[in-house]
């Protein structure tokens, strides 16, 4: 789902994120590229959400200097738009012409987004048939306020690049994780520091997407104000211990099990919702990424709590490069699904 876009082809991918800023340059055509650059540099969540001029030239310097160190030799890329500022949703409407579907949407887009209009950046398209009318057809609608847009847009042409596509994270996750031969509906958990993007995609389209305020931050948090220790030792412990009983007595475990449990829930509501509106289209997989998928049995607990299948998420699954950096990839895979699936964009 493009807010913005271009037709250029050589560019890199930026996920711009609240704890990190994370780049990554492909070569080639077709289903499997090749990696070329990648790299990460760590941002402070105060910078990343301030509205203050000062602190977005940090932003675009912390930006610039990640490229420059990292040999980055596009000035073109395509960036994350972050789920907490990215309204999307799927609507039914009658089936009509193409440009006047698209007059129709912005007439009536008022009556589906939260901001106004006039304030937003509104894309949408055409996904297939609606499942509940067989005289409509299903549209993915995405809307970003304008004022969030533009001042990425201009945090990034400051340092002299040019922005061909803003694209929502679950976008670029269903891209990165999800196999693109995979024609069953797909989970994707994208698990980061503040808050867990959810996305349900279909033939890798996404046909549910959700932002849930839980993350590792909270789960963190919850060690540190259930067990008494500090953050660096609760983190620790977090990411040692999760979700394994038979350690520590359990300590960790329960500590932490009643934030999980609401993350599930979430989890639950969604997976119920679907279903509602696709009663033939049955959940094949949850694809898990971002911090929280390394936390131990997570991803068997939530297996046996939907007994379905769960796997770790690889953002590397559709890149080719070298056998002997297979460990070096695998070990930041987590935190990379959105960059490389915005570097991947056709």
């Amino acid at each position: 789902m493009q807010i913005l876009s271009g037709g250029h082809s050589d560019f890199f991918g930026l996920d711009m994120g609240i704890s990190a800023i994370r780049v990554v340059q492909l070569r080639g055509g077709g289903l499997t590229k090749s990696l070329d650059r990648y790299g990460q540099a760590p941002i402070a969540g105060t910078l990343a959400l301030s509205d203050s001029k000062t602190d977005r030239q940090r932003v675009g310097q912390a930006v610039h200097d990640l490229i420059k160190q990292v040999g980055i030799t596009s000035s073109s890329v395509a960036v994350n738009l972050p789920s907490n500022h990215v309204f999307t949703t799927v609507i039914d409407i009658d089936k009509m012409p193409t440009e006047e579907l698209n007059k129709t949407i912005r007439y009536q887009a008022d009556s589906y987004i939260p901001t106004p209009v006039a304030k937003s950046k509104i894309d949408w398209a055409v996904i297939g048939e609606s499942p509940k009318d067989p005289k409509k057809v299903e549209l993915l609608l995405s809307s970003a306020a304008n004022d969030f847009v533009e001042a990425r847009l201009e945090i990034l042409q400051g340092i002299g690049l040019n922005v061909l596509a803003f694209e929502p994270d679950s976008m670029a996750l269903v891209r990165a994780v999800v196999s693109p031969t995979a024609t069953l509906p797909q989970m994707v958990l994208d698990i980061g520091s503040a808050a867990t993007d959810l996305v349900i995609s279909i033939g890798g389209v996404p046909h549910l997407t959700r932002s849930i305020p839980v993350g590792v931050q909270a789960i963190t948090r919850a060690a540190i104000q259930n067990l008494g220790i500090q953050p660096a030792q609760a983190e620790q412990f977090v990411f040692k211990f999760g979700l394994v009983k038979d350690k520590l007595e359990g300590q960790v475990y329960n500590a932490i099990i009643g934030v999980v449990e609401s993350l599930v829930a979430e989890i639950d509501k969604s997976i119920k919702f679907f279903a509602s509106r696709y009663p033939s289209a049955k959940l094949e997989r949850i694809i898990v990424t971002g911090g929280a998928s390394v936390l131990p049995e997570f991803p068997l607990y939530l297996a046996n709590k939907f007994a379905i299948n769960v796997e770790i998420g690889n953002a590397w699954r559709n890149v080719s490069f070298p056998a002997n950096r297979q460990n070096e990839l695998m070990a930041v895979s987590n935190h990379f699904a959105v960059a490389v699936g915005l570097a991947e964009r056709d």
